[in-house]
């Protein structure tokens, strides 16, 4: 009886192992190694990012078939007014999620691997500035200028970050260019050279994408 007893013990602490969470966003373990650095911000990141582009896929390939069969018209009204769209067209390529790969190599970049304080303390993963004083937001550390604070919006979870990070490229006035190529193609290093209005080095953040891309076979989640 008592050989039954430690072996439910040590299976029940092998199955608890098994389950617990291994990353959360708001810890960021010390003396990390580059490979646990990259595992943790996988971890973290990779699903979730699947779910939102999976959402956003859905919703695309939902009104691709409402605009073809003359469906739902006031919905695509709705959408047209929400995106600022003027065509069928612009509104497509409003709604179509880009690949992962882009998405997760910005998140790289922009958080560095989901180690900087934004990422920790605002789950602001991309670096998303605010501009609106009534929003949750938080500081950055350094002005602009010496003189201006610079605030970045404040999430309450990853998800919401990565949702208004497509949001922001699906609305934003600097990247109507790469939307209107993200409906022509996939090509994850064609589509980047259209961000160079995302950072203040421009062609250079272009470059620096595509090679994160290409370095850590990122298009292995396309």
């Amino acid at each position: 009886m008592k050989s039954i007893y430690i072996l439910f013990v040590f299976v029940s602490s092998l199955f608890a192992t098994d389950i617990k969470v291994k990353y959360v966003a708001e810890v960021i373990p010390k003396n990390m190694s580059v490979k646990t650095k990259k595992e943790r911000f996988y971890h973290l990141l990779v699903p979730v990012v699947e779910k939102v582009h999976t959402d956003l896929m859905r919703e695309y390939e939902g009104v691709v078939e409402d605009i073809k069969e003359q469906k739902n018209q006031h919905k695509i009204s709705q959408l047209k007014i929400f995106y600022k769209a003027k065509t069928d067209s612009e509104l497509l390529a409003a709604l179509k999620p880009h690949p992962k790969s882009i998405v997760l190599a910005q998140a790289a970049i922009e958080s560095s691997w989901g180690t900087s304080r934004f990422f920790k303390e605002a789950y602001n993963i991309f670096g998303m500035w605010s501009v609106n004083p009534n929003e949750p937001r938080i500081a950055a550390g350094e002005k602009r200028g010496g003189v201006r604070t610079i605030w970045l919006k404040k999430f309450d979870s990853i998800e919401e970050s990565v949702r208004a990070y497509y949001k922001l490229m699906a609305k934003g006035k600097a990247f109507k260019e790469f939307r209107t190529l993200r409906v022509a193609t996939d090509d994850p290093h064609e589509l980047v050279k259209k961000l160079d209005k995302y950072s203040e080095i421009g062609e250079e953040y272009t470059k620096i994408l595509s090679e994160m891309i290409r370095y850590n076979k990122l298009e292995r989640y396309n």
